[in-house]
């Protein structure tokens, strides 16, 4: 397992933009997918982006051409740019890391941080 730290989040307005990161610590990262991660109140855990260990990126539809997901192996980190960003984005976003994970289920990622609020206002 690795340890995960998010930080980044904040209050924004409706089409802003906001920065998330995570720094690893303890193993490094080359082989392991890294995502995002969100859960709002009342509603279900759901991933955001990832992206494998070599580079092949995913993103649910509707953050598409809004969110970038990027990795650092170097500095073991990851980083997520929300741009246009909407009062429905409002959340706490975790990261989460995994070497075998199914992108579609968050119980099969073994790592996780604590998460970071990102709070839209309309």
């Amino acid at each position: 397992q690795v340890q995960l730290v998010e930080s980044g989040g904040g209050l924004v307005q409706a089409g802003g933009s906001l920065r998330l990161s995570c720094v690893a610590s303890g193993r490094t990262l080359e082989k392991y997918v890294m995502a995002w991660f969100r859960q709002a109140p009342g509603k279900e855990r759901e991933i955001v982006a990832a992206v494998s260990s070599g580079g092949y990126t995913y993103y649910t539809n509707s953050v598409k051409g809004r969110f970038t997901i990027s990795r650092d192996n170097a500095k073991k980190a990851i980083y997520l740019q929300m741009n246009d960003l909407a009062p429905d984005d409002t959340a706490v976003y975790l990261c989460a890391a995994d070497p075998r994970p199914s992108f579609a289920d968050y119980r099969t990622f073994g790592s996780w941080g604590q998460g970071t609020q990102v709070t839209v206002s309309s």
